[in-house]
């Protein structure tokens, strides 16, 4: 019912997951994700607690792979199907023989796919080989495995939801609580493609991509990132316009008044003066 990614940056040390499956909010019953402990996917008819007990036992020091065999003995989770990452890049799966067919995982160095009640056989190939040769951010080659999963035909019952989870492989802290990218699409008919356009908004954010964000972001906030992109270009007249713009909206002029001091906005009245 359901196809997922889980793997490690050698570079970084970051984690995460990506998955998509026919069902409401997949996000919030496939990951369990801890910085600094690892990232558990548990599909088909597991117990919805198994996640947390795997996450407790990677934070009680026990591997993947002991984690993984002790599941595979216990008898409710018969119809288990679990993946489980430590932060040095160690990882088990396991697909339990009352799994939905077509179901199965392969484990690669530091990452692993998996899936049942699948359209194909091919769609775990499809995203081992993508993972393995998308370079880039974690996240993102998280994403072309996911894409090409689906692209191969995801799951046999349609589309609905996906998620996105990276967190950092050290644990959190008071100043950084690890979480590097959480996105959800819970009701879509199209969540992979969804969850690609998040993922380049994010990406927009967080790299300060001012004319990204004019177009992409909320309709109320894309003239405050108009100005802010014709400031960077050197647009005197597109950022007065922008601002204009903001000031005809109720409240806008107040809350302009009050970043005054931001050295964003700074720079649009540096322009203009």
């Amino acid at each position: 019912m359901t196809f997922s990614v889980i793997g490690r940056d050698a570079a970084t040390g970051d984690l995460g997951i990506a998955v998509s499956s026919c069902i409401l909010a997949v996000g919030r019953v496939v990951p369990s994700v801890r910085p600094g402990v690892g990232v558990v996917a548990v599909q088909a008819r597991s117990r919805r607690g198994l996640g947390g007990s795997l996450l407790a036992g990677l934070t009680e020091g026990t591997s993947p792979s002991d984690l993984v065999r002790r599941a595979a003995h216990a008898a409710e989770d018969v119809d288990r199907q679990i993946a489980v990452l430590d932060p040095t890049g160690q990882v088990a799966a396991d697909t339990g023989r009352g799994s939905l067919p077509v179901s199965g995982h392969l484990v690669g160095e530091g990452f692993s796919v998996q899936g049942n009640m699948l359209a194909s056989a091919d769609v775990l190939p499809a995203m081992s080989q993508a993972f393995t040769a998308t370079g880039g951010p974690l996240a993102d080659r998280l994403l072309a495995a996911l894409t090409a999963g689906q692209d191969a035909g995801g799951d046999l019952r349609g589309r609905q939801s996906a998620a996105l989870q990276v967190v950092s492989g050290s644990p959190a802290t008071d100043d950084d609580d690890g979480v590097r990218l959480d996105l959800r699409v819970d009701d879509s008919g199209d969540p992979v493609a969804q969850l690609r356009m998040l993922r380049n908004l994010q990406r927009a954010y967080d790299e300060r991509d001012y004319e990204t964000l004019a177009v992409f972001a909320p309709e109320g906030a894309r003239d405050l990132y108009a100005a802010l992109a014709a400031s960077r270009r050197g647009d005197r007249a597109a950022a007065r316009s922008a601002l204009e713009a903001m000031r005809a909206r109720p409240g806008w002029s107040a809350w302009l008044a009050s970043m005054a001091g931001d050295a964003r906005l700074a720079g649009v009245s540096r322009l203009l003066g």
